[in-house]
């Protein structure tokens, strides 16, 4: 059998600081290609990636956080990807968990695989996890659980890694582009019988940390339980929606 192309995306915005960091975590000879894509970055974070060597596609205008990750999804299932690993330049996941998240979907245990902050709850605010973050992420993620009838440690975890097959079902594309994309994706992927799993990170709250504020988090939370209810008027068969129908081949 050929050996499955891994690639990494990177959706990027300011990163300069943080980005050769990130990419120095990956381990060597674990993927075929890092493509970051740029949304209209202030800083040198373009500069800085073709010089470490990465394939950099830049956005003429700001598409937000899910326009950002269409087009890393896109360029990597063009380039032929097996397995799409979508890692934060901003450091705040661990990037040497990579080979372990594609090899759960290389050897075909699960089609989308999530870091999972969440192990216990002194590691999350040690990790400088704000209270207010933490609570909402464990309520939210109980009750998605519950609904999808899944048993993730953490939903609302920015570090991915998807199966071919899995992009190719899921219709991301219709999807938000701001940051309630990732809860959208995993909705949709839950309802659509992917198997998901996932593995345990480090929760890393820092200043170059890219992190959404009190408001937009309240935001953030309100879109994603709309999506779920959405989801359960599918499931039960009282409406269809385009977000929850499945790609054609």
């Amino acid at each position: 059998m050929p050996k499955p192309k891994v690639i990494v995306v990177m959706p990027a915005y300011n990163a300069e600081k943080t980005l050769e960091r990130t990419i120095k975590d990956i381990p060597p000879g674990s993927v075929d290609e890092v493509i970051l894509v740029d949304d209209r970055s202030r800083d040198a974070t373009v500069a800085l990636a073709r010089k470490l060597g990465l394939t950099v596609i830049e956005h003429q205008t700001n598409q937000g956080y899910g326009g950002n990750q269409k087009t890393c999804y896109r360029e990597a299932l063009k380039r032929g990807a097996d397995v799409v690993v979508m890692v934060h330049p901003d450091y705040q996941y661990d990037a040497r968990l990579v080979p372990i998240m594609a090899d759960l979907i290389t050897h075909d245990i699960c089609d989308m695989v999530c870091g999972n902050r969440i192990r216990t709850r002194w590691e999350a605010l040690g990790g400088g996890m704000p209270v207010y973050k933490y609570l909402f992420n464990r309520l939210l993620t109980m009750f998605e659980n519950a609904v999808t009838g899944q048993n993730l440690g953490e939903w609302h975890s920015g570090l991915r890694a998807y199966s071919r097959k899995c992009l190719e079902t899921v219709p991301w594309e219709k999807n938000s582009d701001d940051f309630v994309f990732d809860q959208q994706f995993l909705i949709q992927a839950a309802l659509l019988k992917q198997r998901l799993g996932d593995v345990p990170v480090a929760a890393r709250y820092f200043a170059e940390a890219s992190s959404i504020n009190f408001r937009r988090s309240c935001v953030y939370g309100l879109s994603a339980l709309y999506c779920l209810a959405l989801s359960v008027l599918q499931r039960l068969g009282l409406a269809r929606f385009e977000l929850f129908e499945p790609k054609q081949p």
